[in-house]
C-alpha cells in the first residue's frame, strides 16, 4: 500500500488499533521484568507473539505494533547475542505481526514499532524524557533498526511513547530524510495533558510535528485514560493531522521491578471513545495493561459510528 494510501485512510476512517503487548505475554508465562521486557519473546516465544496479535486481529483491530518496541540491537548486544542475531529478531517481530495478519485479519494492517531510548534505559525514562544524545548517538541508536524493520516490510512505523523533544525531532528528520515513502505517526509520552514528559509544551511539539512534510499522524500512549481528553482538546485545534490515541488504564509502573501495581478503573469505554472522536481521534486502541476485551469492546463502539471503509484494499 502506498504512503498516500495509508495516509488517506487514516484522515478519511475510524481506525481500531490493537493493545497492549507485554501484558498479555505475561499471560503465556513469557518474562518481561528485565531490560528485554516483551522483547525477550523475540527470542524463543514468537508464537506466543502471534498468538497475541491474532486476538487483537480477531476483537477487530484494524492495526497491530509490532513487538519491537524495546527489541533494540544494543539491548540484544549486551545479552550477549551476535548483531546478525539482534536484526534477525526484529525481522522476525515483523513476520510473526504479518503471518497474523495473513491469517486472521487479510486487509489489516501492520505497523512497525520504534520505542524510545528512553526504553534501553529500562529505568523508566520513556516517562520522563530524562536524558540527552547528541544527533549522531540517536543515529547509531535508531537508524539500523528503523531500517531494518522498514526493509522486512510493514505498512507504516509508529513510534511509540517518545518522551524527549530532541528525540522527537530527531526521528521526524531521520524518516522524512531517509525514508520519505514510508508512513509514520509520532506518539507522545506525555507528562500531563499539556507537557510532553520532558516538560516541553505539547503545543510547540505539534507546531514542529506539522512541519514535518511526510509525518502521518500524531499520538498519545501509554499515559493514564483521564489524560485523553484534555489532551485531544489541547492538540485538535493545532493540528490537521490524524489524531492516535492509545492509553494505559492508570496502573502503576515500577521501572525497578519493572511490574504493574493495579489502580481502580473508573473510566467508561462507551463514554470516552466516542469524545475522543469527536475531538479528533482516528485511530483508537489501548497500551499496556489493555486487553483484546478492551479492543473489542473500542471496536464495537467505533462500528456504531457507521463509519464505512473508504474501498483502500
Amino acid at each position: 500500500m502506498e504512503k498516500i494510501s495509508i495516509n488517506n485512510y487514516l484522515k478519511n476512517n475510524l481506525v481500531t488499533l490493537d493493545g497492549a503487548m507485554g501484558t498479555e505475554l505475561e499471560k503465556y508465562d513469557v518474562k518481561t521484568n528485565d531490560s528485554l521486557w516483551s522483547a525477550n519473546a523475540l527470542i524463543n516465544h514468537l508464537d506466543k507473539i502471534k498468538q497475541v496479535h491474532q486476538s487483537y486481529f480477531n476483537a477487530g483491530a484494524d492495526i497491530t505494533i509490532t513487538d519491537t518496541y524495546q527489541a533494540n540491537i544494543e539491548a540484544f548486544e549486551n545479552r550477549g547475542y551476535s548483531h546478525v542475531q539482534a536484526l534477525e529478531f526484529i525481522q522476525n517481530g515483523i513476520n510473526v505481526a504479518k503471518e497474523a495478519r495473513n491469517k486472521t485479519n487479510i486487509n489489516g494492517l501492520v505497523a512497525g514499532c520504534i520505542g524510545p531510548y528512553g526504553a534501553y534505559l529500562a529505568d523508566g525514562s520513556e516517562y520522563t524524557g530524562n536524558y540527552q544524545l547528541s544527533d549522531k548517538s540517536y543515529f547509531n541508536f535508531h537508524y539500523e533498526k528503523i531500517k531494518t524493520i522498514i526493509e522486512t516490510g510493514v505498512d507504516l512505523i509508529s513510534i511509540d511513547t517518545i518522551p524527549n523533544f530532541k528525540e522527537i525531532k530527531f526521528l521526524g528528520k531521520l524518516m522524512d530524510q531517509k525514508f520519505p515513502n514510508t508512513p509514520y505517526w509520532i506518539s507522545l509520552s506525555i507528562k500531563n495533558p499539556a507537557y510532553l514528559a520532558d516538560g516541553t509544551p505539547i503545543s510547540q511539539v505539534v507546531n514542529w510535528i506539522n512541519k514535518q512534510t511526510t509525518a502521518s499522524g500524531i499520538g498519545i500512549n501509554c499515559t493514564p485514560i483521564p489524560n485523553i481528553t484534555p489532551a485531544l482538546k489541547n492538540i485538535n485545534p493545532l493540528t490537521n493531522l490524524p489524531l492516535i490515541v492509545y492509553p494505559n488504564p492508570g496502573d502503576k509502573y515500577n521501572p525497578t521491578t519493572k511490574t504493574w501495581t493495579t489502580s481502580n478503573h473508573n473510566y467508561s469505554f462507551e463514554k470516552l471513545v466516542p469524545e475522543w472522536i469527536t475531538l479528533g481521534a482516528k485511530v483508537i486502541g489501548g497500551c499496556c495493561r489493555t486487553t483484546p476485551a478492551d479492543i473489542k469492546l473500542i471496536h464495537k463502539i467505533i462500528q456504531t459510528k457507521k463509519v464505512p471503509l473508504k474501498g483502500l484494499f
